[in-house]
């Protein structure tokens, strides 16, 4: 797919993503749709309201009605369209700079839509196959204000409340400003947490720091842990379909950790989980040590998705998946990211076994990471870095993956190279428990790369 990608697509506003193209796509996915309304939210950024507008006029210019949710979580949205058994249209660039702004497209199941659905509508898209309503027939639309409140309301009565209530936990929390802004606060308020909060004023401009929740934009938190004597602290990005936790000390918590201590906390012997091709060692070793099976994907959500609905098919136990960037499945609940229902697992973890953050993710701290990077010039360069590569791991002593790049798995460590999505540029990731063993797998990768080009 060349223009929906692994996640929707995004870029930055008025430049790569136009108010008239997110009309053509709103208008090609509402030709595709056999649907008579259709679901439409957004975040908080500045031009959200824009191309909620420009989506708007597609979807009702295929004759079909928009729900306008207003601004919601991703989360909230998807929730609104599995209620409702009708598709979505979310106008957000989740964790992207201020200035993007995006389109992801949700099927009436509530779920992000798999590769064939999404080919589809590009197909459309392309060939610019749209229905086109009669004057008399074009959509009408509709205002929905509770969409939020059923949200959390949702999230309550499924979570363990009483067990986080008894808990008696403090609850630092940083929306980034994004659109969880609304909603977080009161849903771990109603858990019965003592709740802080910083960047909590839903603001397209992100003052308070970027939407990304990385260790570098969240020093505001941390020190808000601190001050406030919080047990922990939760950051969203821009559409709150992520989780990034932090310690009691005020300590950033990697998110492959958090993903490992959910993990072993859900895994059992005989179930699947799913995670992309740069999964940590830390989820490798989980899963070995519960007996469950390891099943990765290309990098993005939508791969994942598309490949917890196969195992679904095929009667597979999927009780949690994700990405150590703080985008954490839990499929049983519902077949998205879900950042305040990730926040609020975590709690009743911490509940749970009476432990301290820093304690529960202890036994996955001691792990290390090395990322390189070579930049080429051009086509020719890329190629004899890609064939090096591929010559390479068919050397190695190593069981290889390879459906997003060569990912080698060697038990006590791995080494992944791929061509990155976005820039010129190929990426090479490593991790072991020894950081000399993960430098090392790196370094040798990289120089016969390196070579080659």
């Amino acid at each position: 797919m060349k223009i929906f990608g692994s996640s929707g697509t995004r870029g930055v506003a008025g430049e790569e993503l136009t108010p008239e193209f997110v009309l053509r796509v709103a208008k090609a996915a509402a030709s595709v749709w056999d649907a008579d309304r259709v679901a439409l939210g957004r975040d908080t950024r500045t031009t959200g309201a824009m191309f909620s507008d420009a989506a708007a006029a597609g979807i009702a210019s295929a004759g079909v009605d928009v729900a306008r949710l207003g601004v919601t979580p991703t989360p909230a949205t998807v929730r609104y369209c599995e209620d409702e058994s009708i598709p979505g249209v979310l106008i957000t660039a989740s964790h992207n700079p201020p200035e993007y702004n995006g389109v992801k497209l949700v099927g009436d199941d509530g779920i992000e839509l798999p590769v064939d659905r999404l080919e589809r509508i590009e197909g459309a898209l392309v060939a610019e196959t749209f229905d086109a309503a009669p004057w008399d027939e074009v959509g009408g639309t509709t205002h929905v204000t509770d969409a939020n409140e059923d949200y959390v309301a949702e999230m309550l009565a499924t979570v363990g409340r009483e067990a986080i209530a008894d808990a008696d936990l403090t609850v630092a929390l940083d929306p980034g400003h994004g659109a969880g802004a609304l909603t977080s606060p009161d849903f771990f308020h109603e858990l019965g947490c003592e709740v802080v909060t910083v960047n909590a004023q839903p603001d397209g401009h992100f003052p308070g720091r970027d939407p990304e929740p990385v260790e570098a934009n969240l020093g505001d938190l941390g020190r808000l842990v601190r001050a406030a004597d919080a047990d922990v602290g939760i950051a969203h990005d821009g559409d709150a379909d992520r989780a990034i936790f932090f310690d009691e000390r005020g300590r950033y918590v990697e998110g492959d950790a958090s993903l490992a201590a959910l993990a072993a906390h859900t895994l059992s012997a005989g179930d699947t989980t799913v995670a992309a091709v740069n999964v940590s060692q830390r989820l490798v070793d989980v899963c070995e040590a519960a007996g469950a099976t390891l099943e990765l994907t290309p990098i993005g959500s939508t791969n994942i998705i598309t490949r917890i609905r196969q195992l679904w098919a095929a009667d597979e136990s999927v009780p949690i998946a994700g990405e150590g960037n703080g985008g954490v499945f839990f499929p049983d609940y519902r077949l998205v990211r879900d950042g305040a229902f990730i926040g609020a697992k975590f709690l009743e973890l911490l509940a749970e076994r009476r432990e301290s953050v820093s304690e529960i993710v202890a036994p996955y701290g001691d792990y290390h990471n090395v990322r390189l990077n070579l930049v080429y010039d051009d086509e020719r360069e890329l190629d004899a870095m890609l064939a090096a590569a591929e010559e390479y791991a068919a050397a190695a002593d190593a069981t290889p993956t390879t459906i997003d790049g060569h990912r080698l798995d060697y038990g006590d460590a791995w080494v992944l190279v791929r061509p990155s999505g976005t820039e010129p540029k190929v990426r090479i990731y490593a991790e072991a428990r020894d950081r000399d063993r993960a430098a090392g797998l790196a370094a040798e990768v990289h120089e016969a790369l390196d070579d080659a080009r």
